[in-house]
């Protein structure tokens, strides 16, 4: 397993899902997952496919800037940090933002997200 390799593909791919088909997100919670959302806290895959629903945009793009990530634990966790910009449809503006996730194996080879913390940038 080369983690720069994966942790680029769950970029792309979780960033690609989430700015076409947001409840296409929830095969990568399980229960245990948590988001912290902008200071407010989720818990399981409903809860979270839930809260990123029921966003109030329905359009958005988002542009990577950086992708860091470090090895994490015994059993193969992977940290991953992003940030880039969001834009809204319709907003002449991008917003920054930064997000963290903690990623887990499954027996069946694959990663999960088991925490995620996203927060806005305000300059």
């Amino acid at each position: 397993m080369d983690p720069e390799a994966v942790s680029k593909a769950f970029v792309e791919h979780y960033y690609s899902t989430f700015d076409t088909n947001r409840g296409g997100l929830g095969s990568l919670y399980q229960e245990s997952s948590m988001l912290t959302f902008e200071g407010q806290k989720f818990q399981g895959s409903q809860s979270i496919t839930g809260k990123l629903t029921s966003l109030p945009f329905q359009q958005c793009q988002h542009q990577i800037s950086t992708v860091d990530f470090q090895p994490s634990g015994p059993v193969g966790g992977m940290l991953v940090f992003v940030s880039g910009n969001l834009q809204l449809a319709g907003e002449q503006h991008a917003l920054k933002f930064s997000q963290m996730f903690h990623l887990m194996p499954t027996p069946q080879g694959s990663f999960y997200v088991l925490n995620d913390i996203f927060r806005l940038n305000y300059a």
